[in-house]
């Protein structure tokens, strides 16, 4: 292997080749071609990356405790010091247009020669058991399409650990609510109709959104670090806490519809995830509960930094319309 004289990271990881576990063989297609890499499994922590020229570690821990409000889209952050509203991998979306480019591109290829696969009207013809026939643009256009999505999956682990990092600043001591993303992802069982138009409503839920951002991943991705820098990492139970619904300045519960992305609490009129990450950073030590005497002690600290991050989104970033920024 060959080593860069400045790379402290590499250095570091080699320092001990006795530890390494094995080696296994990763396959990539990238830009059409198979690639080979080979992965080095070596036992320990992983060593922590360094600045060039100081020498000290990139990544620094934080004091106290941070609230996590986790989204299918987003990351509501908040503690003593700072109130975060992220969107989960900003720097995807420009790939979606040239995949649905392409897609459309191997739709009529597959329609133009296969056309004893389909119906008149252009549906599939359920039973037939013809040979599929794939012409060599065709295959371009799958590879291509291969790799876009190996980029978007590359974009998105490096935003997922960007963010991670910056969260991991903001304190030791993380409080998260349990998301059961799966069960997201799963269309309406229940058929409703509209009363405005009387047509049936949509049964799609979060299930594209949720394949997009991977909000699980982050949360992995997350949890791994904790391990390893030795911050604690608590998941609250959602059933028993509802911070979506609780009112700390009421001290009572009420439901909330999904298009409600602000709250009010007292004199205050607040962004509804940021409030939620307020309220699971100040959870009891039962995890069960949102403790009220500590809402009411740290609530002044937070609609400060509350207005702060308000204000930095309004001026200066491109917001997701699940924020509810564009409608304050």
């Amino acid at each position: 292997m060959i080593v860069k004289e400045r790379d402290m990271y590499a250095k570091e990881a080699l320092l001990n080749l006795i530890d390494t576990k094995y080696c296994r063989i990763i396959r990539k297609m990238i830009r059409g071609k198979m690639r080979y890499f080979v992965q080095l499994i070596m036992k320990g922590i992983p060593p922590a990356k360094r600045d060039k020229n100081n020498g000290r570690f990139k990544l620094r821990l934080g004091q106290g405790r941070t609230g996590i409000d986790p989204g299918t889209q987003t990351m509501a952050v908040v503690s003593d010091k700072v109130a975060l509203l992220r969107e989960l991998a900003p720097n995807i979306e420009k790939l979606g247009k040239e995949k649905r480019l392409i897609l459309r591109k191997m739709d009529r290829s597959r329609h133009m020669n296969n056309p004893n696969k389909f119906n008149p009207n252009g549906t599939f013809k359920a039973g037939n058991r013809d040979r599929w026939i794939f012409s060599n643009n065709y295959m371009k256009l799958r590879n291509k399409l291969r790799d876009i999505h190996r980029k978007q999956a590359a974009k998105r682990r490096q935003s997922h650990c960007r963010l991670a990092n910056i969260i991991l600043r903001t304190g030791n001591e993380f409080f998260i609510e349990t998301m059961n993303y799966q069960a997201l992802q799963k269309r309406a069982k229940e058929t409703k109709i509209s009363s405005k138009t009387g047509k049936f409503q949509r049964k799609k839920r979060f299930g594209k959104s949720i394949a997009h951002k991977a909000p699980s991943l982050f949360v992995s991705i997350l949890e791994y670090k904790c391990k390893y820098l030795g911050a604690t990492l608590h998941k609250i139970n959602t059933w028993t806490a509802k911070a979506s619904q609780y009112n700390h300045e009421k001290d009572d519960y009420q439901k909330k519809k999904l298009h409600q992305r602000w709250t009010q609490v007292g004199a205050f009129t607040v962004q509804r995830d940021l409030y939620s990450a307020f309220l699971i950073k100040n959870v009891d030590n039962t995890l069960q509960k949102i403790d009220k005497h500590l809402c009411d002690k740290t609530f002044e600290n937070f609609v400060l930094k509350h207005d702060l991050e308000i204000q930095r989104l309004i001026l200066f970033m491109p917001t997701n319309s699940s924020m509810g920024i564009k409608n304050f």
